[in-house]
């Protein structure tokens, strides 16, 4: 993933030439933006990223994706037209670009119907307790810790009885890049839980021997960021301050340093 500045209101849409490259519209903390840099960069698509400042947004940028929001995919023979929503977009290139490159859903498609179905209950059952408990105003929400753990107890059985290192098989599939920027950010919960926390070694063992693997995956380390980049983002968010460039102006604090 690059390290280019987020565009913000009053910019210009970047010139990125005729190349037949896909284009991203990308923000460099967002999960689900980030699963569409590993599905490309697991597939070796070329691309290009744009980054886009969600808090102000540029007038442009409501002409690619009616939303606002990011991820959002232009395909330049298609008349500059984006799709957007994650799980939309990763479907897309997984068929569009199904031929030659490396596929990350099951042959089968009973297997394939089953991994779509528990990335959609990743959704629910992780992600919406995780989201509650970190933005919480006001105290942990009553339950919200035992659903987390309840919902990661869905995804540690399944790896049990698959038994292969990871969701996939003997590689990450697309159910395994779905959820990783999950993965990546759960010891943010420390930041609402405080530094004691950590996931059970008992009781998501498996989980936490994927999470291992997947760290050295290929893909996963082109976008990969450390629990501090992470927090350190959300502690601007938390402010209000949303510093999207954070990680550019501290390689420039440390170069004039």
């Amino acid at each position: 993933m690059s390290s280019g500045k987020h565009l913000a209101n009053g910019s210009t849409p970047p010139a990125l030439g005729k190349d037949g490259k896909l284009r991203l519209y990308s923000m460099r903390f967002c999960p689900y933006a980030q699963r569409i840099h590993l599905i490309l960069d697991a597939k070796n698509i070329p691309y290009h990223t744009i980054f886009i400042n969600l808090t102000e947004k540029p007038e442009w940028y409501f002409e690619k994706n009616p939303l606002g929001k990011v991820p959002a995919l232009e395909v330049p023979d298609k008349e500059n037209i984006t799709l957007y929503e994650s799980l939309v977009v990763a479907d897309y290139i997984e068929e569009a670009y199904s031929d030659k490159k490396r596929k990350l859903y099951p042959a089968d498609p009973f297997q394939k119907a089953q991994d779509r179905i528990l990335i959609e209950r990743f959704n629910g059952a992780v992600i919406s307790p995780y989201y509650r408990i970190l933005f919480s105003s006001d105290g942990i929400p009553p339950g919200a810790i035992t659903e987390f753990g309840t919902g990661l107890d869905i995804f540690e059985k399944e790896l049990k009885s698959r038994a292969t290192p990871y969701f996939g098989g003997d590689k990450p599939g697309m159910l395994d890049y779905m959820i990783w920027p999950w993965c990546e950010r759960v010891d943010l919960l420390k930041f609402a839980l405080g530094d004691k926390y950590e996931l059970d070694k008992e009781r998501f063992g498996k989980l936490l021997q994927w999470r291992e693997l997947m760290e050295k995956d290929e893909a996963v380390k082109q976008s990969f960021l450390s629990t501090e980049s992470h927090t350190k983002f959300l502690q601007s968010r938390k402010s209000g301050e949303n510093n999207y460039d954070i990680l550019s102006n501290d390689a420039k604090r440390l170069r004039a340093a």
